[in-house]
């Protein structure tokens, strides 16, 4: 008995930790941008921006360089992380990832830190090159 219940804590726990609310860092300053929140649904992952932090509290980007139905759209609320499958323990798609600032789709790579299960890596393609950015949970 106590074995199944261990097997299924860690089942729920692999399949299920990237559910949730986490926090994009800028790269550059380290500031918090934004909260996305990521959700499971049919057994694909997809995410939301659901806050947005900046100092003007007027602050409400649309998505201007977007080139398809998100062209003009508010990023509060824009769904960024589409269709991603679980491979290999990681969560990918190809053209999975958009970025609202620049308006183009990344394929990625996203999977919660071996070492830190409050960070997870983010990872946007563009052929061989890519970047990794390491979100934060949000508690």
């Amino acid at each position: 008995m106590i074995v199944l219940t261990v097997f299924a804590f860690v089942s729920a726990q692999a399949g299920g930790d990237i559910v949730g609310k986490w926090k994009t860092i800028d790269d550059v300053s380290g500031e918090v941008l934004s909260m996305v929140e990521i959700t499971k649904k049919d057994g694909k992952l997809y995410g939301k921006i659901i806050k947005l932090y900046n100092k003007d509290p007027n602050y409400d980007p649309i998505c201007t360089e977007c080139k398809d139905h998100l062209k003009g759209k508010k990023m509060m609320g824009m769904q960024i992380i589409n269709n991603l499958k679980l491979k290999d323990g990681k969560w990918v798609a190809n053209k999975g990832i958009l970025d609202p600032d620049n308006g183009k789709y990344y394929n990625v790579k996203m999977w919660v830190d071996e070492k830190d299960s409050n960070k997870l890596n983010v990872r946007g393609y563009i052929g061989f090159l890519y970047r990794t950015q390491t979100w934060i949970r949000e508690d």
